[in-house]
């Protein structure tokens, strides 16, 4: 049985909250949850990463146990997972994002390609939208700041042109996984991502919706086994 460690962190004056598994010594893996979740979201995936990797899930600022400080923009997530892995002497390492988590984690890529080992990016390009125009709200188990869910959806909507535009800067292998035609999100989009990566490739859970991590869990877990334990590309 997989034993997580909850712990807090100081990153430029804020205090952000952080789960963590496996040997201090293995290769790291961060993970960045979706919106309105938290590390916590990662478990099953995180306990079974953890044979192999040290895992180390961030709560992202206005979510659970981070802070909310009242501004909110994918740039600050980005600033904020610089200062987590610098924080913790973690210089390479490979990124899984869902969602929100996911562009994120594009947009560091991007800034610090020679920094990531490997992506993996579940159900989100740079400038897909993932929710229809006009939520209020999308499901989630945590408490939020709700000024995050409105900033980040309007930024979703309005996206800086250089999250696509940079796709090509990134130059670790980059494994997009898509949740097929019942995800709200724009699988034409996961596809173009994927031809514009310079080492990406899309795979398709057809049937398991935005949060395929929760819904096709031993599918998605198949694929990671072969594209980040066992080096496939």
């Amino acid at each position: 049985m997989t034993v997580f460690s909850d712990h807090r962190i100081e990153l430029s004056q804020l205090a952000f909250h952080y789960r963590e598994a496996g040997d201090p010594d293995a290769p790291p893996v961060v993970l960045l949850h979706g919106l309105m979740y938290d590390a916590g979201d990662w478990d099953e995936i995180a306990s079974f990463l953890a044979e192999r990797y040290h895992v180390l899930a961030l709560t992202q600022r206005g979510h659970g146990e981070s802070a909310w400080p009242g501004t909110y923009s994918f740039e600050l997530g980005c600033g904020d997972l610089e200062a987590f892995t610098e924080a913790l002497s973690v210089d390479r390492f490979t990124l899984i994002g869902h969602s929100m988590g996911a562009r994120v984690g594009c947009i560091f890529a991007e800034k610090w390609p020679e920094r990531i080992e490997r992506m993996v990016w579940e159900d989100t390009a740079p400038i897909d939208v993932d929710f229809p125009e006009g939520s209020d709200e999308v499901p989630g188990g945590v408490p939020i700041d709700f000024s995050a869910a409105t900033s980040l959806v309007h930024q979703i909507h309005n996206p800086d042109p250089s999250w696509w535009n940079d796709l090509p800067k990134i130059t670790a292998p980059t494994l997009i996984i898509g949740g097929g035609s019942t995800s709200y999100t724009p699988q034409e989009g996961l596809a173009e991502a994927a031809r514009l990566l310079p080492a990406g490739r899309l795979e398709t859970i057809e049937g398991a919706g935005h949060m395929v991590h929760r819904t096709f869990p031993q599918e998605y877990k198949e694929l990671l086994q072969k594209f980040l334990l066992e080096g496939g590309n």
